[in-house]
């Protein structure tokens, strides 16, 4: 009985210094996951003396934990981010996997003692991005990115790792049936098994996400059994999806979008306790993963694989995202930086437990090889996200100026928001304009005192006021409310000097800046300039360089029409300039280019040819025969 207290007792500190660490890291700007990991390790067997040696055990734990945490991604991943960044996400989640584990499965072969299958085994447990890392260094890291680029990266987390699984399952099956799979069959056991794994998990996540969503609306549940409730239908989906033959990660992640997408009530209260979890979970993952790991073994293998971890930064991982991400509309640096943010954490981690589950020779070598990788990884990568964001120019302003926004329920307001705004300066409101009639506007908070909005007077700078709004209503709120990117210094300078109307003639910028556009780009207007130099789509806050001047989009529609777009005469926000990463656009502008030149250069050497023949014949005292006309450009 005394062994259960200790056990709890253990448990909870070890927990509670996880907690309490991140008050330090965060200081510091240390990745958590990192020391979340390092806590287990200390707390492990070659630290404090807490001997966990049970993979099966570890396994379950961390296979649970990370349904909670992709659920909860899901849950948070808007409809529109999913579907701007679907393709080249499922290019990187499907193509660039197996492309990053052939490419390190080869270099594994080279440099450690690993056979070829065990090699590519290697590959298959690191070639995944971590969801839980990536969505936690995005999201609470407070990186303001594109996006296009943040969409990319999280649904790729989110989605990368079936395939994963299903290639790290079936190359240890091999192993252990001695390697006598023919490559052939085994390429076709592969996509098959894939194709079932993605189908049949997609699948069971569409229908659970519906019907989860209607169960919410349907039963009256107790307030406080409502989150137990979703999170609890989630990891019965997980294990339903996994029982059918069917990938359990992907079904929860589609689950946790349709449930999070829909007009479903008690919506922010299930949010904020998914957060709790999540974190919760997180944290439980890496400490029983720290904890079973054995860092005295890692000596022996330590220089290779860390070579290992390097190879996939700088080489496997930048080459699967290029030519995976040719096809679509990425430049040199936001490809540059989608490579980049290609963390390993957990899920390399849990894979790399499968070998010692299946008691293979070089299980013990190959989840060292794969924790010391994930350690690289989240020490490279994770201490450097934000610093090169910023280097990259992917960091833009918010969208709204300094906007505090709380979501309340009421009872019998299942489709109703209480909002609490505070006025910035230069707002609209602030400058005098009227809250709309649809919304209710019941409390001023000013100086500490509060007001009826009746009594409340002109809304002053710093005043919080609360609006009782239908949900539909808070972007538009959110334009009234907020300091408009003109009006703030360092949005000024992002944006440009000054706001123009898009639906001007581009002719008049033309005729202002001398930009020397074409005829048919004369006849367009300044959005659908900007939009066809951007090649069809604009996003908040591309930047178009159009001669001497830089036109930026402050705001698109939810049409995908330009609603704003800011000048600059004195462009200096370009991209710098990636040595890699062309894009198709730009490797098709480059051999357009070589083309011509070659073309040029061929002309001017018949040119050439044909004044020498005409001067040896002239000096050979007979008319010189007719030029050669020149080829057409």
């Amino acid at each position: 009985m005394d062994s259960i207290y200790l056990a709890i007792m253990i448990g909870t500190a070890l927990v509670l210094a996880a907690a309490f660490s991140s008050l330090i890291a965060l200081r510091y700007g240390a990745p958590l996951l990192l020391v979340f990991l390092g806590i287990g390790l200390v707390a492990g067997v070659d630290g404090l003396g807490l001997n966990f040696d049970n993979a099966p055990v570890a396994y379950f734990v961390g296979s649970l934990a990370l349904a909670v945490i992709l659920f909860d991604s899901g849950f948070g991943t808007k409809i529109s981010a999913f579907r701007q960044a679907a393709m080249p996400a499922l290019s990187l989640a499907t193509v660039g996997v197996v492309l990053t584990t052939s490419v390190f499965g080869v270099a594994a072969y080279y440099i450690t003692p690993l056979s070829w299958l065990e090699s590519f085994l290697l590959g298959a447990t690191i070639a995944s991005t971590d969801a839980a890392a990536v969505f936690f260094l995005l999201r609470v890291g407070n990186l303001n990115l594109r996006d296009r680029v943040r969409s990319t990266l999280e649904v790729e987390s989110g989605s990368n790792d079936p395939i994963a699984i299903f290639l790290t399952i079936t190359l240890v099956s091999v192993i252990a049936a001695g390697g006598s799979t023919e490559a052939d069959w085994l390429l076709v056991d592969i996509l098959r098994g894939f194709a079932v794994q993605m189908g049949l998990g997609l699948a069971a996540g569409v229908t659970g996400g519906f019907l989860m969503a209607r169960l919410i609306e349907r039963l009256e549940l107790d307030i406080g059994l409502m989150p137990i409730f979703v999170i609890t239908l989630a990891l019965l989906l997980f294990g339903v999806g996994g029982a059918i033959g069917g990938s359990g990660y992907i079904a929860v992640y589609v689950a946790g979008m349709i449930v999070g997408n829909s007009r479903i009530r008690s919506a922010a209260r299930l949010k904020r306790f998914q957060d709790g979890i999540t974190w919760l979970a997180q944290i439980i993952m890496f400490l029983v993963l720290g904890l079973f790991a054995t860092p005295s073994q890692f000596g022996a293998i330590a220089l290779p694989a860390v070579g290992l971890g390097l190879f996939l930064i700088f080489v496997a991982r930048p080459l699967a995202v290029w030519l995976c991400l040719i096809p679509f509309r990425f430049d040199r640096a936001e490809t540059a930086f989608v490579s980049w943010v290609g963390l390993r954490g957990a899920v390399s981690i849990l894979l790399a437990l499968t070998p010692l589950l299946d008691d293979l020779p070089n299980g013990s070598y190959v989840f060292n090889s794969a924790f010391i990788i994930v350690l690289v990884s989240l020490v490279v990568q994770g201490w450097t996200i934000g610093p090169l964001a910023r280097r990259l120019g992917l960091v833009v302003p918010p969208r709204i100026g300094p906007l505090d926004k709380v979501e309340l329920e009421l009872p019998g307001a299942a489709h109703h928001e209480l909002l609490a705004y505070r006025v910035a300066a230069g707002s609209p409101v602030a400058r005098g304009v009227r809250i709309p009639r649809w919304a209710r506007p019941s409390l001023v908070v000013r100086e500490g005192r509060s007001m009826a909005y009746q009594y409340a007077g002109r809304l002053a700078v710093d005043d919080n006021v609360y609006i009782f709004v239908p949900d539909r209503y808070p972007p538009l709120l959110d334009r009234l409310f907020a300091s408009r990117a003109d009006l703030d210094e360092d949005d000024a300078d992002f944006f440009g000097e000054f706001a123009i109307d898009a639906s001007r003639p581009a002719s008049d910028l033309d005729s202002a800046y001398g930009i020397g556009l074409s005829d048919d780009e004369a006849r367009l207007t300044i959005a659908e300039l900007v939009i066809a130099r951007l090649g069809g789509r604009a996003e908040y806050a591309d930047r178009v360089i159009v001669g001497p001047i830089e036109l930026i989009v402050r705001d698109v529609g939810d049409d995908g029409t330009l609603a704003s777009v800011g000048l600059s005469t004195e462009p200096h926000h370009a991209a710098p300039q990636v040595p890699v990463f062309l894009s198709a656009g730009e490797m098709r502008d480059r051999a357009v280019d070589a083309l011509r030149r070659w073309r040029a250069r061929r002309r001017e050497a018949r040119l050439r040819k044909s004044e020498v023949e005409a001067a040896r014949q002239a000096d050979a005292g007979r008319a010189p025969d007719v030029i050669l006309p020149r080829e057409p450009e």
